[in-house]
């Protein structure tokens, strides 16, 4: 035990501010998924880039719970896998394949999140998908791409169609399998996959109530799409969320920025 401490005490010293900083907001980002109930033991995960010109990024080590994840034991993975120093931890292989993709296509994309919650594969596994019929909905579904499903992700030919199907776009249901947000910040990774797993909740809990649904269309889903925006691309809210989100942490979850 004191030899483990001694080496993730160290690793504070060998990395920058900047990347300090990821490890300790990524680590953050793993114990609020985890406060919501969201992680699914060790098998889903977060990815953040580091900050700088190498396309490195942050990833959680495999076999440790979320409520474990310090900015200590992040796992730094370049482009094609390889494990990084400071720290030689190993990573979920389906974590890699799914992140990798995105963090090389997508220069715009900081933060990953990828879930396998109830409500979420539930949804996943509905033909038509999210459906219109909450505001939580309508404030994140014109930005849901949809992917279908191949198996475990473990196999590479499957990052090109992934990224294909993602596009532009800032939120994915992957078929049969669950959820994933992006992000160009920590928060508005979160937020927009705490709305889409709030509305995948909502839908599932008003269709076991057996009545029928009412659904807004096409204009009232673009309405509520662009008035919900400014939260999500507003720097300065962002940051101030952020913090507020970060303090919960810190009550709640402490430990995670050692």
């Amino acid at each position: 035990m004191a030899a483990e401490l001694q080496e993730e005490s160290s690793v504070r010293e060998m990395v920058g501010e900047d990347e300090w900083k990821a490890r300790c907001d990524l680590a953050a980002l793993y114990r609020l998924v985890h406060l919501h109930g969201w992680d699914d033991l060790f098998f889903s995960h977060i990815s953040l880039r580091v900050p700088g010109p190498e396309e490195h990024f942050l990833i959680n080590p495999f076999g440790y719970l979320f409520e474990d994840v310090t900015a200590s034991n992040l796992v730094k993975v370049d482009i094609d896998g390889n494990v990084l120093p400071p720290i030689q931890f190993g990573i979920n292989p389906a974590g890699f394949i799914i992140h990798s993709a995105i963090h090389r296509a997508r220069k715009d994309v900081s933060c990953t999140i990828h879930l396998h919650t109830d409500a979420g594969v539930a949804v996943a596994a509905q033909q038509e998908g999210l459906l219109p019929v909450s505001q939580l909905a309508m404030n994140v579904m014109s930005d849901v791409a949809y992917h279908d499903y191949e198996g475990i992700a473990i196999e590479a030919d499957e990052q090109k169609r992934l990224v294909a199907d993602l596009g532009d776009k800032n939120l994915m249901i992957l078929r049969n399998h669950g959820t994933m947000s992006v992000g160009s910040h920590p928060f508005n990774a979160y937020l927009r996959v705490y709305l889409l797993e709030r509305a995948c909740r909502v839908q599932v809990m008003a269709q076991s109530g057996g009545a029928a649904l009412i659904s807004q269309d096409k204009m009232m889903q673009d309405r509520v799409f662009a008035q919900g925006q400014e939260g999500v691309i507003n720097e300065f809210f962002m940051e101030i969320a952020w913090a507020a989100l970060r303090s919960r942490v810190d009550r709640e979850s402490p430990g995670y920025a050692v």
